[in-house]
């Protein structure tokens, strides 16, 4: 993606101040740079010290340092995304690419679209702000929610072992050939269809079926390695032909970082139709600074399911939209994976509270015409179905545009057109393994894999809510319907990335601590000496050895040394659940990621 240098009126990081610029140049609207948007590091985040676990017997020792987030690893470690996408190898690791940055970016574009989409409704917006640690805090959301719903969940004494931690493993494999691939399956007889034709043992597929289905909210997905021994026997052309005859999906990863082409991150095509009537106007109040709500009184329905969809709705509830689900009879399954909060998974409630539901078999015209009847009084229709389903059920954006005129359609996609009319499932994994994204994410002397943090799931929301976003602001300055599409693989060409794949020493990942991990600031990681000074370590050119010497200290010994040696040093997040009752973080996490001014 190049990157144009940002107008004067977006301020920030430059990878953010850079992605936001790029996303609106695409609106084609002047007035953007009429808002003043800010994207700083930490927004409202409290750095003063606080208590990390306050109890009666917390005396100095327990304060939790003040934390210096002024780069995008820096955040990436203090709010759990090194420790969510190392959870698969068993350690904190940073991301390779500036993935909180990139997203802070998209919130900017958001930001700013929205406060002109308030001022042609009659609202009053002049600006907004927004922050990376926002961004990184949003893009752990589900996380955060299950990893607190799991901490209060009492476990009954058959369930002990549930408390023991979690065996680690990601789900790549490589074939006969050399080759490393990705798999994906959506159902179980799929899955097994897949290793039967590989003639991989029962028991293995029986015991990785549960892991690997539960890989997109766990983060891990520990196999049987008897799966990856079947898939090192059999060639890439025979992998895809047992795939193909399964009903599951498999791509090769690539080894270029770079994306294979460079999708736009969304497209806008006029739906015929007369124009519309009036724009819906601001609510009374909606002008007063810092509370406004810039979509307030537009109704959106989603039929969404997993991550993609209802995140792209969320956003859009969040800017004041009201949100109706159209949901199949006995509500989404996705409410019941565990961990549960009030009865209720609570990865599926991170994304869609707020919204309001309807049961509606949509397979039946009689569930049809009940679609077509909440879409008359809407403004946006948004799913995420697999490709043709919407004109095989008579719900495409022709038939819905001519229900409602001047209808935003959203299609939030895998794949879009760009692998055809018959393109694998578009899940995250395998969008990431084929956009270049598993390779940028890691170093180079790390073989190319996906991130099990559902990366292209989280940029893919946050892309179709802005395509929406693009889409209502054309609908109000010229009265017609938009047809707004976009897809996984388009969010991920988003992200920007070099050429050559990172190269990182020992001091480029986190430091181990006796009892946990630090992050070291780019000066310090610069400057070895320096900590070898401050750990009394005589060789500081190894830094093997400093990080031998660090691993015997715990971190409330290593960050005062660190700081006397002019090294900040940020510790690295590995309990979410704490996370989400740290008080600093409290004023990020009980709001929305925006302040419009």
């Amino acid at each position: 993606m190049t990157l144009a240098a940002p107008p004067a009126a977006l301020t920030g990081p430059p990878v953010a101040t850079r992605v936001a610029a790029h996303l609106l140049h695409l609106l084609g609207d002047p007035d953007t740079h009429t808002v003043a948007c800010t994207v700083d590091w930490t927004g409202p985040l409290d750095l003063a010290p606080a208590l990390a676990a306050p109890s009666a017997t917390a005396h100095a020792a327990d304060l939790a340092p003040p934390l210096a987030l002024t780069e995008e690893r820096a955040v990436q470690a203090a709010c759990g995304i090194m420790h969510v996408h190392g959870l698969a190898t068993g350690r904190p690791a940073p991301l390779a690419v500036d993935f909180a940055t990139t997203v802070a970016g998209v919130l900017a574009a958001q930001g700013v679209s929205a406060a002109l989409i308030a001022r042609v409704r009659g609202g009053r917006a002049g600006g907004v702000r927004t922050s990376v640690t926002q961004a990184a805090l949003l893009a752990l959301t589900q996380y955060l929610a299950a990893a607190s719903a799991a901490a209060e969940e009492p476990v009954a004494a058959s369930d002990a072992s549930a408390t023991v931690e979690a065996p680690r493993g990601g789900a790549g494999f490589v074939s006969a050939d050399g080759v490393r691939v990705e798999l994906e399956a959506l159902d179980a007889e799929s899955w097994i269809a897949f290793w039967r034709e590989l003639g991989a043992p029962a028991d293995a597929v029986r015991h990785g079926w549960r892991p690997f289905q539960a890989r997109f909210g766990t983060a891990v997905c520990p196999l049987p390695a008897a799966l990856a021994d079947a898939v090192r026997t059999v060639p890439l052309a025979r992998l895809r032909v047992a795939a193909d005859r399964s009903g599951a999906s498999l791509l090769p990863v690539r080894e270029d970082p770079l994306p294979p082409g460079a999708p736009p991150p969304w497209t806008l095509t006029p739906l015929p139709g007369p124009a519309t009537a009036t724009p819906t106007p601001a609510r009374p109040g909606a002008d007063v600074p810092g509370t406004h709500l810039p979509l307030a009184g537009l109704r959106v329905v989603e039929s969404t399911r997993r991550v993609q969809g209802p995140l792209a709705g969320h956003v859009l509830r969040l800017l004041g939209a009201e949100v109706v689900r159209v949901e199949p009879p006995g509500g989404d399954p996705m409410r019941g994976i565990p961990p549960l909060t009030q009865g209720c998974s609570a990865r599926f409630g991170a994304l869609n509270a707020g919204k309001d539901v309807v049961e509606i078999d949509i397979t039946t015209s009689s569930g049809r015409r009940a679609v077509c009847e909440l879409v008359r009084d809407a403004d946006v229709f948004l799913h995420n179905w697999a490709p043709g389903k919407a004109a095989r059920l008579g719900l495409d954006a022709d038939e819905l545009g001519r229900v409602r005129p001047g209808l935003v359609y959203a299609w939030a996609s895998g794949w879009g057109d760009a692998l055809g009319p018959r393109p694998p499932v578009g899940t995250d994994y395998l969008v990431q393994a084929h956009s270049g994204l598993a390779a940028a994410v890691r170093p180079e002397d790390e073989p190319p894999a996906p991130s099990l943090m559902t990366l292209t799931d989280v940029l893919g929301g946050l892309v179709s809510a802005q395509a929406v976003l693009a889409a209502l602001l054309a609908r109000l300055r010229t009265g017609h319907g938009r047809r707004a599409d976009s897809s996984l693989l388009s969010a991920a060409a988003v992200v920007p990335r070099e050429p050559r794949r990172a190269r990182w020493g020992v001091l480029d990942r986190p430091l181990a601590a006796l009892d946990g991990h630090l992050w070291l600031d780019p000066e310090g990681r610069a400057r070895p000496e320096r900590i070898a000074r401050a750990l009394g370590v005589h060789r500081a050119a190894d830094p093997a050895a400093l990080a031998a010497s660090a691993r015997r200290r715990p971190t409330a010994e290593l960050l005062p040394l660190l700081a006397a040696a002019g090294t900040r040093a940020t510790p690295v997040c590995t309990d979410l659940a704490g996370l989400a009752h740290d008080p600093r973080f409290a004023p990020v996490l009980a709001r929305a990621p925006w302040e419009f001014v």
